[in-house]
């Protein structure tokens, strides 16, 4: 009888580490390529702002975070960094600074949402017709799926990007 319910239980165990793995590896080997230093390249010279992700955010934790450097110009947002992997990442423009997700959630109506990140060694997403990147002053990563934060720059309190 035990040897049943043990061999059962370490199958199902075995089971779920296999499904968690996929999950977490599943956006990694389905993510397009990112972009080259090229791409990143022809947005420096239109940068209006830039901003720093930091990988130690209150709402940040060892699977969702993301580091490296965002640049806002008037048509593109970029970010030269990492991501953690995840799925179903929107990079939305918010007025005021947030690291959690509670904060993100109080103002997620206010937001605006900008697109879709599908890579996570930097990433280049358009900005739509008619948005105003001078209105907002914050970039926040988040993951759609499961409501969780990822991380947040905020862009204008640095100033201009040089």
């Amino acid at each position: 009888m035990w040897y049943w319910l043990i061999l059962i239980g370490s199958h199902l165990a075995v089971l779920a580490i296999g499904f968690a793995g996929g999950i977490y590896m599943l956006p990694i080997l389905t993510a397009p390529r990112s972009p080259d230093a090229a791409a990143f390249e022809g947005i420096a010279a239109q940068t209006l702002y830039a901003g720093r992700l930091l990988r130690n955010l209150k709402g940040s934790d060892l699977l969702h975070w993301g580091e490296g450097e965002i640049r806002v110009s008037r048509d593109r947002i970029a970010h030269i960094g990492r991501l953690a992997p995840g799925p179903d990442y929107k990079l939305y423009l918010a007025r005021r600074f947030v690291e959690t997700k509670e904060a993100f959630l109080l103002i997620k109506g206010e937001t605006l949402r900008v697109g879709d990140v599908k890579t996570f060694k930097g990433f280049i997403v358009e900005v739509p017709a008619g948005v105003d990147v001078r209105e907002y002053n914050t970039v926040v990563v988040w993951c759609e799926a499961f409501d969780q934060f990822i991380s947040a720059a905020e862009y204008q309190a640095a100033g201009p990007a040089k």
